[in-house]
């Protein structure tokens, strides 16, 4: 070491040996590299050049380890399943196919891990999680990715309430770690984890968010499908589906609703028609044992109480092979050989699923999806 004319410090180096060619120079240390699609493209000069990135893909890493640490503590075993499957099942969406040639059969870039998981839990294995990369052939906007990253964990002997329960402590406790807050900012509000953590019916949700808060629809009104649809053309909502009143019902949430679902918000009471893998409610059997919870106006996690009856199970599917018929691209095929399964007898099982990159886009302040994911899915550069 020694010092220069000027006072700098440096190193006196007798020989140099060059460990990488670096024909590229690297973004500027002042103004950094701040075009969007470029950052996306070229993920290693975003990371080279802003900090900030980079401590948002180490904010992801952490949260995983904690959400495994969570879990394994609970007593529940990590598993793995398969990512290419025979059939599309699992959740409502449209599949990524491909071709094996060897067996010579058409196979399905994994959609969901659900009837999987459920498996397990026939075979005995009472406590499971996967965190699992899925693939849904769907459009791309600020909260979807074609691919992306799932947390979904069942338990045997386990009901609606006690998900609930688990996942607000899940949750909150990852904010508090995280951020060291349960009020967090995310763009231009706040964010309040504080619990309990408010529930609403899906039609509650849309009565109470309705435009004209004078002249509202009805709790019984939105369980019929031609008062769904007068009450929709007056709010100039047109829907394109030939189904029932539950997808009416669900479209009009989505419209009407979600939006404003900014602090967490359990969203319970679905329609039989758009949960053909959930438990039916005991006191009204047009509904399921199911909720999602909502967080800045998007869908972070997905839970119900499962159907164990194969009889049951097998009529709900043979409803989304009738939903194909007139249409609907992402109504589930039947799998028949879970069907078997549950054959063999499955416990009363709980299951739920929650969105791992739209969780860190709340926790690290992040607009889009894109922002999360190393490498998100671009059009080919021209």
């Amino acid at each position: 070491m020694f010092r220069t004319r000027t006072g700098e410090l440096s190193i006196h180096a007798d020989t140099i040996t060059f460990l990488a060619k670096a024909v590229t120079p690297p973004p500027d240390k002042y103004y950094g590299l701040h075009e969007v699609e470029l950052r996306y493209r070229q993920r290693y000069a975003d990371l080279i050049a802003n900090r900030d990135v980079r401590r948002v893909f180490e904010t992801r890493s952490e949260m995983i380890r904690s959400i495994r640490r969570y879990f394994d503590e609970r007593g529940y075993m990590e598993v793995e399943t398969p990512m290419l499957t025979s059939l599309p099942t699992g959740a409502a969406a449209k599949p990524f196919i491909t071709h094996h040639n060897a067996l010579d059969i058409d196979l399905y870039a994994r959609i969901a891990p659900e009837l999987y998981l459920k498996r397990l839990i026939v075979g005995g294995f009472e406590k499971v999680y996967e965190i699992n990369r899925n693939f849904r052939n769907e459009g791309i906007d600020r909260s979807h990715n074609p691919e992306f990253t799932m947390l979904e964990w069942y338990e045997a002997y386990s009901e609606y309430e006690d998900l609930l329960k688990l996942t607000e402590d899940l949750i909150s406790g990852l904010v508090e770690q995280i951020c060291a807050a349960r009020v967090i900012q995310y763009g231009e509000k706040k964010i309040d984890f504080t619990r309990p953590w408010k529930r609403l019916t899906m039609r509650e949700a849309v009565i109470h968010y309705w435009p004209d808060q004078t002249r509202r629809p009805t709790a019984e009104e939105l369980t019929k499908n031609e008062a769904l649809r007068r009450w929709m053309n007056e709010i100039d909502f047109r829907s394109e589906t030939k189904l029932g009143p539950g997808h009416l019902l669900g479209e009009l949430f989505e419209h009407v609703a979600e939006s404003h679902l900014f602090d967490p918000t359990f969203i319970t009471e679905f329609p039989v028609d758009l949960s053909p893998l959930s438990k039916k409610s005991d006191s009204d059997p047009n509904f399921v044992h199911r909720f999602e919870l909502f967080i800045a106006g998007m869908e972070i996690a997905n839970a119900f109480c499962e159907i164990n009856d194969p009889d049951d199970q097998w009529k709900r599917f043979a409803a989304q092979e009738f939903q194909r018929e007139v249409g609907d691209e992402e109504a589930m095929v039947i799998d028949e050989d879970y069907i078997r399964a549950l054959s063999y007898g499955m416990p009363p099982t709980a299951g739920e699923g929650v969105g791992i990159d739209r969780l860190v886009m709340l926790l690290t302040n992040s607009r889009s999806i894109r922002d999360v994911i190393l490498f998100p899915h671009m059009r080919p550069e021209k």
